[in-house]
């Protein structure tokens, strides 16, 4: 067997890698409560069962998984202490960390693994992150084998805190929905460095130390308590005036440039490469009319400059995205055609598509909604935009989220802004929107775009279960540079997502999952 990164005891001599921080220079200070924040109510606190960044933020400080993540990309040691693949591909084996238990004592086991697994693929939204595991063998206590019908590289990332925690089948396994569980959101019981105290809607969540964690010496902290603040102006404030510690996720730029003024708060957009935010312009490439045609969609991108959302719009607080993959992913592929603003190639596209000027200068007319009120100045660029290569578009407005969401997920659009996760790996955040077998109406972040394409089918296939990293790499090349030409969606940045953090803050979560990492070298320096 190919054994991986090994001994758990192995995280001391790199903790200041497993965040991505530099405040392991000093020494870490035991005692405190963070003050931290949440954008909005989670349904509950159990990843198990649910996507989602609030959710992942406590839930990945009540569970503990298999593995973590540097801020390279590195699987680390966390409950599982070693684990290898098999030379086949088709196995992996869990080796877990001796000693450790359940918030209520009870120690965790192979069978919690198996367990997990098993909800977490049948109750999960994302299907592809443990599809191909068709059983979990548990020979000891200590050890958890997955078996697998095709090797699966996006494996490793779905263990990590965000997609895979680990859940104790003492309580979850008692004949109840694991969705709607009395204890996903009361007497939470997990494994990982923080226990739940407290967690009421539209208000907070508290957590506090677990002194028998796994990992001697950790937590640090001795409280967290997440502030549920819908505001975004809100929290800036509570973070100028000291109310607040640190606060993630945060997107709009203009408060992110103010707090990046204050001498007492650090802003920075480290920590979000495996979340992988992108703003897109997606097409309705399954209708009937003028957006079927590349020449048009490619047209479109040429007549919108980028330039102007990332400067103006952003602030400048963005990175270019020239494909569906992240830019922060080890896999991106910058080398494709960005579009840049080219009004006089746009006007030649559309002449030779058939789309000729009328008496008033128009030559068809099309819709765009957004899904979300930060996408409304994109959806009103766009509009000014396509009005200089005569295609004029109505705007319609943003309503509410299920409303929008039913329009676009049963077709009934032509363009939409909107804001579409990575989720680590492509096998897990990206492949949906491209598969022509997930054409599928009435659900939302499917391929909505009606998009499909052969080989692109094949190339996803193909990259899902290539183990060889540079072999994969070379299949997500060609996966790009053949949606670049197709432009089934016009992808312009990624999201301006910002952690700020006062600097009495040590080790703030700056690993590729952000606030979705364990918290257990998170310490206050006074």
């Amino acid at each position: 067997m190919k054994i991986a990164v090994l001994r758990h005891l192995a995280i001391a001599a790199g903790v200041a890698a497993l965040l991505g921080t530099t405040a392991m220079a000093e020494d870490p200070v035991r005692g405190g409560t963070l003050i931290t924040t949440l954008p909005q109510t989670p349904r509950h606190l159990n990843p198990a069962v649910q996507s989602g960044i609030v959710t992942g933020a406590p839930g990945a400080q009540l569970f503990a998984a298999p593995l973590r993540y540097d801020q390279d990309w590195t699987p680390q040691p966390y409950l599982a202490e070693s684990w290898a693949w098999s030379d086949d591909g088709l196995s992996m084996t869990l080796n877990l960390v001796q000693g450790a238990t359940f918030h209520d004592g009870e120690p965790i086991t192979s069978e919690d693994v198996a367990f997990s697994v098993e909800t977490i693929k049948a109750n999960h939204p994302f299907k592809t992150m443990f599809g191909v595991v068709e059983a979990v063998e548990t020979p000891d206590d200590h050890t958890a084998i997955l078996k697998l019908s095709q090797p699966h590289p996006a494996l490793l990332l779905a263990m990590s805190s965000q997609l895979m925690p680990i859940i104790p089948k003492h309580i979850y396994g008692d004949g109840q929905d694991p969705k709607s569980h009395p204890r996903n959101g009361k007497d939470v019981v997990g494994s990982g460095p923080f226990k739940f105290v407290e967690f009421t809607a539209d208000q907070q969540v508290i957590l506090e130390r677990n002194d028998d964690f796994f990992i001697e010496g950790r937590p640090y902290l001795d409280r967290i308590v997440y502030r549920i603040i819908k505001d975004a102006s809100a929290r800036a404030i509570g973070m100028e005036n000291g109310e607040l510690h640190m606060t993630t996720f945060e997107n709009t730029v203009r408060n992110i440039k103010r707090m990046s003024e204050n001498d007492d708060l650090v802003a920075t957009d480290e920590g979000y490469a495996a979340i992988g935010p992108i703003n897109w312009l997606a097409f309705n490439t399954g209708s009937d009319g003028p957006l079927a045609d590349k020449r048009v969609r490619q047209a479109i991108a040429y007549a919108i400059d980028k330039n102007f959302i990332l400067n103006a719009i952003m602030l400048g607080l963005s990175q270019e995205s020239k494909t569906g993959i992240h830019p922060g992913s080890p896999l991106y592929y910058p080398d494709v055609n960005g579009y840049d603003l080219d009004i006089e190639k746009a006007n030649a596209l559309l002449d030779e598509a058939g789309y000729e000027k009328d008496a008033n200068g128009i030559r068809f007319s099309l819709t765009i909604d957004h899904g979300n009120p930060t996408t409304k100045p994109q959806a009103e660029f766009t509009k000014a935009s396509l009005a200089k290569v005569g295609i004029d578009v109505s705007v319609n407005s943003f309503v509410d989220f299920p409303t929008w969401a039913n329009k676009i997920s049963n077709h009934d659009f032509d363009m939409t802004w909107d804001t579409v996760f990575n989720w680590g790996d492509p096998v897990i955040g990206v492949h949906r929107t491209y598969d022509s077998q997930n054409i599928k109406e009435g659900v939302i972040w499917s391929n909505t775009q009606q998009y499909a394409n052969e080989r692109i089918d094949e190339l996803m296939a193909a990259a899902g279960q290539e183990i060889d990293p540079d072999k994969r790499a070379a299949l997500y090349k060609e996966f790009q540079e053949i949606l670049a030409d197709d432009l089934p969606v016009y992808w312009t940045n990624t999201l301006p997502y910002h952690t700020i953090y006062n600097k009495k803050v040590g080790n703030p979560p700056l690993g590729i999952w952000s606030s979705s990492s364990p918290y257990d070298l998170v310490f206050l320096k006074e």
